[in-house]
Parts: structure tokens; sequence; C-alpha cells
């Protein structure tokens, strides 16, 4: 069964029990040491929710974890999705149901008790305005962006059916590459971040090229469309 829960007796690496770290790492062991699964579905969850908790400090560890043997690796991939789908989908919700302005005043007021500025969002905003629905699927690889995107997405209506489907597959990659790594450097699963960083410049302009592409190519169509109709 690849989603039974294990006996977690060892979150540790060879010389370093992880659930006696102190900050942050500490934490999240702790919280995987009570949990198991559901923990990363909650830490994840809240990752997707307040953008200053960072994923490269929870799913690296999940992976070294898989790789122990403590976790399944695809249980781990579950396990996170769901918690990214979780934290998107409410802060869709609220986008909703708020709306724009009563949204962009809650951040304001706020925002800087959890680590969000109005910023932040107004940059989700333009990112979403600039480049339509296809935002929340590229939006998931990018700094900022991954969190915050769901909510213009909201205020905007996007198709909730959509939504899903974006969040889900943006997530399920991102998910994948931080998982991955941790499982393939095992006891230095924790040297991920500088790698992480170099990716996600690299995704920014490759997301740029594509949308781009994207938009010549509709603009493109409109214009020969309109083209042939013409009398």
């Amino acid at each position: 069964m690849p989603f039974d829960l294990p006996s977690l007796v060892l979150l540790s690496t060879s010389a370093t029990d992880l659930t006696k770290e102190g900050g942050l790492i500490g934490l999240v062991a702790r919280i995987i040491d009570a949990l198991s699964y559901p923990g990363i579905t909650l830490l994840i969850a809240a990752e997707s929710i307040i953008p200053p908790i960072p994923s490269e400090a929870i799913l690296p560890m999940a992976g070294f974890l898989a790789a122990s043997g403590t976790f399944n690796f695809f249980g781990v991939l579950f396990a996170a999705t769901l918690g990214s789908v979780i934290g998107a989908t409410a802060l869709y919700g609220a986008g909703w149901y708020l709306g724009r302005t009563r949204i962009l005043t809650l951040v304001d007021r706020y925002g800087g008790k959890i680590g969000v500025g109005m910023n932040d969002v107004q940059k989700a905003e333009e990112w979403f305005r600039k480049y339509g629905r296809v935002s929340v699927l590229i939006g998931r690889l990018v700094p900022i962006i991954r969190s915050l995107v769901s909510i213009p997405a909201g205020f905007y209506r996007m198709p909730f059916t959509q939504f899903l489907v974006y969040t889900t597959l943006g997530s399920l990659a991102w998910n994948t590459l931080l998982v991955g790594a941790g499982y393939l450097l095992e006891d230095h699963w924790d040297r991920v971040g500088p790698y992480v960083e170099i990716f996600q410049y690299v995704v920014i302009v490759v997301a740029v090229i594509l949308i781009a592409r994207f938009l010549y190519r509709h603009w493109r169509a409109m214009a020969s469309s309109r083209t042939t109709t013409q009398p």
C-alpha cells in the first residue's frame, strides 16, 4: 500500500535528528513526525496561503525521507500537491467572495503581519492581467506569484474547473522538482536552495518567452481572421 502511514521512528540523517533542530527546520520535522503525510499536506497548504513559509524548507526534507525509506515518494507528491491545491483554493475563494477592493484593503491593513505586502498582491494581479489564465499554471513555478496568483484568479472570476486543473498541474511540477531534488541529494537535501533559485530565474525567462509566443500566434490568427472576413 503506497499511502500507508509509516512508523516514524527516525527523522534523521546518520548524525542529526531533524526533530531536535531549532528554527523552521525543527518545526517542520516535528510536524511531519507527528502527522506523517497529513503533516506534509498541512504544511504545504499553509505555505500556499502564507508565502514567507518556504516550500524549499519542507519538500526537499520530505524527499530525503522518501529516499531513506520513511515515506513513499509518490505518497509525498500526492500529499504535497493536495496541500497546494487546498491552499490555492482557499485564496481563490477569498478573492471570489471578497472581491478586489476588500482584498486589497485587508492586505494593506493586515498583510504585513504575515509577510505579504500590497506590492506582492499587485504584482500577482499584474501577472494575471498580462498573461491571462495560463499564468495560474506557469505562475506556480515563480516566487511569490506561486501563492498569490490565486487571489486575482478569484476576483477576476476565472472558471473554477480550469483554475483547479492549472493549479494541480503547476503545483505538481513544482513539488516534483523539490521532492525529487531532496530524494536525489539525500543527506544533503538542505543544499537545494541555490539550485532552486537558479531554476526559478530560468523558469521566469522561459515562461515569458512561451507566453509571448502564444500571444503573438493568437494575434496573428485574429488578424488573419479579420482579413479573410473582409468583403
